[in-house]
């Protein structure tokens, strides 16, 4: 009889280890399509910067800006 209760524990055991090791694998490909889908669909507006050729020595800024002058203003 001690076999038989052994077993079933075993299987029960299997059967929630199986569980936790699936439901972690959905949850990292879910957050990591979630990150995908953000990074593509997101276009972060202009932040105002030192454009080229403004500011003096030691400043820093957008080696070349995508945004137009006064645009996201």
């Amino acid at each position: 009889m001690s076999a038989a209760l052994t077993s079933g524990t075993r299987s029960r055991t299997r059967r929630k280890v199986g569980l936790l090791i699936v439901t972690g694998l959905i949850v990292v490909v879910a957050a990591n399509a979630h990150l995908l889908y953000v990074a593509v669909t997101s276009q972060p507006d202009c932040v105002d910067h030192v454009r080229l050729g403004e500011g003096g020595s030691g400043v820093f800024g957008a080696a070349k800006s995508a945004c137009l002058p006064g645009a996201g203003q």
